[in-house]
């Protein structure tokens, strides 16, 4: 179970630094977006920053096959919901919210970043 806790904390900080840095880049743009291409872009960004995360822990977190799978589709799941939560709470404070701070746009970029580590991690 701590594998699994590996893992999801692993996706979050990963969506929560893409977040910080589309904020950053995203403020002068605001417009917006069609949502096939977000959803494209998001899904690259969510297999780049996976591929980019097996440099630095190239080994499966979760070591058991079973609880790889059920990683792959709880995770996504839950840091779509995180990232959800932070656009309410962001949005609370009446802060302009983008789109990885929706649950749909969440979900994506964390199922590419898992899909990735499941597939290529040793």
């Amino acid at each position: 179970m701590i594998e699994l806790l590996l893992e999801f904390l692993l996706q979050l900080f990963g969506e929560l630094l893409v977040e910080f840095g589309m904020r950053t880049l995203a403020e002068p743009f605001r417009r917006k977006p069609n949502a096939i291409i977000a959803t494209i872009g998001y899904a690259v960004l969510g297999a780049s920053v996976g591929g980019v995360s097996l440099i630095f822990l190239p080994a499966h977190l979760v070591h058991a096959a079973d609880w790889r799978f059920v990683n792959l589709l709880a995770t996504p799941i839950a840091v779509g919901g995180c990232m959800a939560a932070i656009g309410t709470w962001r949005a609370s404070r009446r802060q302009s919210l983008i789109g990885i701070e929706k649950f749909f746009y969440g979900y994506v970029f964390a199922l590419m970043f898992a899909l990735i580590r499941f597939r290529f991690a040793t």
